[in-house]
């Protein structure tokens, strides 16, 4: 049992799903350390303190759990690409990238973990409180699956998989066996939108962990947000990695699936 838990607070609902999954847990003292123009301003009334700053304030951040007693942590829901461009870091941040030979989510975080552990805090897996959100293997919701579909959905796994090996992204596009996007920098929404296009209301998405995932960060995550971009985009089926992805607020993603007729698929 946690009494007391902080939360490294991104965009998205995530961290609000998060906050409020722990409550149900038992948790009594949630704190959220939240960024300027990413953690959505209504989580406040959700937990017990919140802390606003900038993104690349680690100092701060570090201080704010060290301040209020909290040992166990929890990192939830993204930063927007554009927000790391932006980066304006303090002292503890420099040193940190200083250290980094390569800048990306596995170093990155994995040194903000490294800094909290050298304060006391643990970093725990972003599945916590969640687990009964991960995806089940076979048919999700949403339409039955044709076999040339199913085949599109295996072939982007195998290659998702190569490409999140590789550290590009987790994410591609295929319609009849041709890759028509694959995700980098950019994100999932933006690679669906490119594929999407090209695929002309016939193409699929595959989402993957990478092989070597470290879950107290960057854990896969299907939203409400993710379907209707894949709606907009025209992509028919969403295939995500069973047991490792994240279906985020569960029972309205899966009805909202069925009413846009977009089968999602745990692979």
């Amino acid at each position: 049992m946690i009494s007391s838990l902080g939360i490294i607070a991104g965009n998205g609902v995530y961290p609000i799903e998060l906050a409020q999954r722990a409550r149900a847990a038992g948790v009594q003292r949630i704190i959220v350390a939240a960024f300027e123009n990413e953690t959505r301003p209504e989580l406040a009334s959700l937990v017990d303190d919140i802390a606003w700053m900038r993104v690349g304030q680690l100092g701060k951040l570090i201080a704010y759990f060290e301040q209020s007693d909290v040992r166990n942590v929890i990192m939830a829901g993204q930063i927007a690409p554009k927000n790391l461009f932006d980066l304006r870091p303090d002292f503890k941040a420099l040193l940190l990238l200083g250290r980094l030979k390569e800048r990306n989510a596995e170093t990155l975080f994995g040194g903000i973990a490294d800094e909290l552990a050298k304060s006391g805090v643990t970093l725990l897996p972003a599945t916590t409180f969640l687990e009964e959100s991960l995806a089940p293997m076979g048919i999700i919701a949403g339409p039955k699956l044709k076999k040339r579909t199913l085949d599109d959905l295996a072939y982007g796994f195998r290659i998702a998989k190569e490409t999140s090996r590789l550290d590009i992204g987790q994410t591609v596009v295929v319609r009849n066996g041709t890759i028509l996007a694959v995700e980098a920098f950019e994100g999932t929404n933006d690679a669906m939108q490119r594929g999407g296009l090209l695929g002309k209301g016939q193409a699929v998405m595959v989402k993957v962990s990478k092989p070597r995932q470290d879950f107290r960060f960057d854990v896969p995550v299907i939203g409400r947000q993710t379907l209707e971009t894949a709606q907009t985009a025209g992509i028919l089926a969403i295939g995500v990695e069973a047991g490792k992805t994240l279906l985020l607020e569960r029972s309205q993603l899966l009805a909202e699936a069925a009413s846009r007729k977009i089968s999602l698929h745990g692979l």
